[in-house]
């Protein structure tokens, strides 16, 4: 049984004057999945996020979430439709409490037009306990280290109750302890809230583990797709970002072997 198309981006491309950032990308993404977008740096893979959440607008082509085209439409009424993502460097407004910060992504969410600030509270309360920042719920946001900043980042996406979930280098500049515990959390918040994730990241041990596709981007054009051991196998993408094979094959090693 074939899965859902969650969200498809087709032919989408953008130009900053002269400068082509994504050129005629096509992703499929299925409901239930986590998909892995990497590349080097501007390969395009924060603009293609800003595109998917409306922050800029294409030249060419149109992006489909739940089958509706969303294209040109505003960054708060695609949140409100289920799409909710983290930023690349962390963004909390800091003179506000951990508390706070959870609730704005609860009452700018789906439920945005009929919750109320009781029950925004509860909810950023409910995510805070998931997330393992509850503890921290009455602290002002700029007294959390950068682990807490990125899990607050992920429990302000996740009070928004999207179904897919945009994350954005969320394990860059964590220790490894770290990643391994945003890594479980990645995970049980997927599993329990059945969440549909894009992930954007560097860590490749991290997200070649976690991803069942992987999507690689290289001068604004995708040039492989496919499981993470065919990634990791495919010439161009070894030359373009991974490096030597054997180097590329180490950051599957964990994976069971492909049927």
């Amino acid at each position: 049984m074939s899965k859902a198309t969650l969200l498809s981006v087709k032919s989408i491309t953008k130009k900053f004057g002269g400068l082509v950032a994504l050129n005629n990308v096509n992703i499929t993404v299925y409901e239930g999945e986590i998909l892995g977008l990497i590349g080097p740096n501007g390969a395009g893979k924060t603009t293609l996020f800003n595109v998917i959440s409306g922050v800029y607008k294409p030249e060419g082509g149109r992006v489909f979430f739940d089958s509706v085209d969303i294209t040109r439409k505003p960054p708060h009424q695609i949140t409100r439709m289920g799409i909710a993502r983290t930023h690349q460097i962390v963004k909390p407004f800091n003179e506000m409490t951990v508390l706070e910060n959870t609730m704005i992504g609860a009452l700018f969410g789906r439920l945005a037009s009929r919750i109320t600030m009781g029950e925004a509270r509860k909810k950023a309360l409910e995510t805070l306990e998931f997330v393992g920042l509850i503890d921290n719920a009455d602290a002002p946001a700029s007294k959390l280290t950068l682990h807490e900043k990125k899990t607050l980042e992920l429990a302000r996406a996740l009070a928004a109750e999207p179904k897919l979930l945009l994350l954005d280098e969320e394990l860059a500049g964590l220790n490894p302890k770290e990643i391994e515990e945003s890594l479980n959390l990645i995970k049980q918040a997927k599993d329990e809230k059945e969440l549909t994730i894009i992930m954007v990241e560097h860590v490749m041990h991290a997200v070649m583990n976690i991803a069942e596709r992987i999507v690689v981007l290289h001068h604004g054009e995708k040039i492989a797709e496919g499981t993470p051991m065919e990634i990791a196998n495919t010439p161009r993408v070894i030359e373009a970002y991974l490096g030597e094979k054997e180097l590329a094959l180490k950051f599957v090693k964990k994976l069971k072997p492909q049927k």
